[in-house]
Parts: C-alpha cells; sequence; structure tokens
C-alpha cells in the first residue's frame, strides 16, 4: 500500500519562501507521476503542480508558474515542492498525490482526479 508523509508547512509572510517535501513508500513509487495539490478552507482541492516519473517533465497550475517549482529524487523517493514569493492566496493545506496509472513516459497529471493516492496533508499559511 502506497503511503505518503508531507512536511514542511509552516506561517510566514507574504514574499517568503517554503519547501514542502513528500516522502513516498510502498512499492515501486519512483515509477509514477506525482504531483501537489491544495485545498483552502471552504474551496475544493485544485491542482498545484506535477512532475512524470523520471523528473523530466513538469505541469503547474497557472496561479502559481513562476512562482512554484517541483522536482523529484527517485534515490530517496521524495518529492519537493518549492514555494516562492508566497501570497495570502496560497493559504492552504497542501496534499502530496501519486498517479499509478502509466500514461507514457512523460505523463503529468493535471486534474485532481488522475491521482490515486493522496497524504494527510501539510498546512501552509501566508499572512500579509
Amino acid at each position: 500500500q502506497v503511503q505518503l508523509v508531507e512536511s514542511g508547512g509552516g506561517s510566514v509572510q507574504a514574499g517568503d519562501s517554503l519547501r514542502l517535501s513528500c516522502a513516498a513508500s510502498g512499492g515501486a513509487v519512483s515509477s509514477f507521476a506525482m504531483g501537489w495539490a491544495r485545498q483552502a478552507p471552504g474551496q475544493e482541492r485544485e491542482f498545484v503542480a506535477s512532475i512524470n516519473w523520471r523528473g523530466e517533465r513538469t505541469a503547474y497550475a497557472d496561479s502559481v508558474e513562476g512562482r512554484f517549482t517541483i522536482s523529484r529524487d527517485n534515490a530517496k523517493n521524495s518529492v519537493y515542492l518549492q514555494m516562492d514569493g508566497l501570497k495570502p492566496e496560497d493559504t492552504a493545506i497542501y496534499y502530496c498525490g501519486l498517479d499509478k496509472t502509466y500514461s507514457g513516459p512523460y505523463y503529468t497529471p493535471r486534474t485532481v482526479a488522475d491521482y490515486d493516492y493522496w497524504g494527510q496533508g501539510t498546512q501552509v499559511t501566508v499572512s500579509s
């Protein structure tokens, strides 16, 4: 059974940076595309970023393009989200996800429904 554990969240000021980490376990997790989503209070979970299994291709939501960077280290079964230039509207619980469906070597899942597993989430709060 795949398990995903996020860490690195916290409370910061607008303009600050945070780096989220996701440790994956349970099977050949390095063989699958992974990504991040977030959910603000009263909102639906929304896609943030994704990366293909080899770390060659990435995709981002328009709202974070140019500010967030997703990466992975398959030797450590980990995925990261570097968040720079944080804004109050980035405040949310951030979830790490894994898509176990193989859809080609460069596949980057871009909707929440694509993912089969989610972690418990880590809170990010950005104050103005």
